[in-house]
């Protein structure tokens, strides 16, 4: 990072953090649990197939949220929906509703990568920390307590009823802390994330995750643009932004 960045971050008084794969590693996590729940129930679950298909449903339901299809619909709601019209195909019509709720709400009980809750408490001594995802409110407010993530606040989609990388998700962030742009920083392992964000002036930092979606994965391997920050993880990234 040039002298000339590090000044311009300088007067950075909060950080703004994707969660579903930039903090929390939600792949292995809702695995382990269609694993568990595969082999109490005696269903014969390919669990790595279903939950590709499970989460293929994020994109279009956002999508069809974003472009006025759907009125506002929380990914709780997206990932329910998927889950109900999944179920029959792979022989699990034996699950009860409170069954089929609980796995639903697997997506809040993700693990945090190693680095993550060192990463984040560093920072906490400089920053104000709080998510800025797409997730329901409630549902990060369970995330961050499932995993111990030290967040001071929960902002999310849905205190702006518009999903990212629609502007009014981070503007709203921005009115919620109180700063002006130029005074917080996204940090994400999403490129696409990142791009939104800096072209309303925010500071960027990059994360690399690249077992988010397994050991195939294919997008967001690596920094696509000279984001300000570039880090291999959170505690790199409290080490670049000069935290103890």
């Amino acid at each position: 990072m040039s002298s000339m960045t590090m000044d311009r971050l300088d007067g950075l008084e909060a950080l703004l953090f994707d969660t579903w794969g930039t903090v929390v590693d939600w792949r292995s996590s809702v695995l382990d649990e269609l694993g568990a729940l595969s082999a109490r129930r005696s269903l014969n679950l390919d669990c790595e197939k279903f939950l590709t298909e499970w989460r293929a449903a994020y994109k279009p339901g956002i999508e069809k949220v974003i472009g006025g299809e759907w009125p506002w619909t929380p990914v709780s709601e997206i990932y329910r929906r998927a889950l109900r019209s999944l179920a029959p195909r792979y022989g699990m019509e034996s699950l009860t509703e409170a069954e089929l709720e609980h796995l639903n709400r697997a997506w809040t009980r993700t693990r945090p990568w190693p680095d993550s809750v060192k990463g984040l408490t560093r920072l906490k001594r400089r920053y104000v920390l709080s998510p800025l995802s797409n997730g329901d409110f409630r549902w990060l407010t369970d995330i961050a307590r499932f995993a111990g993530l030290p967040f001071d606040c929960i902002i999310t989609a849905e205190n702006a009823r518009h999903y990212k990388p629609d502007p009014e998700a981070y503007l709203t962030a921005l009115e919620l802390l109180g700063c002006p742009a130029d005074r917080v920083m996204l940090v994400a392992a999403h490129n696409y994330d990142l791009r939104a964000a800096r072209t309303l002036g925010l500071a960027t930092a990059f994360v690399a995750r690249p077992l988010e979606f397994g050991p195939r994965q294919t997008t967001d391997l690596r920094a696509e643009e000279h984001w300000d920050i570039i880090a291999g993880d959170l505690e790199d990234l409290a080490t670049q932004l000069g935290g103890n």
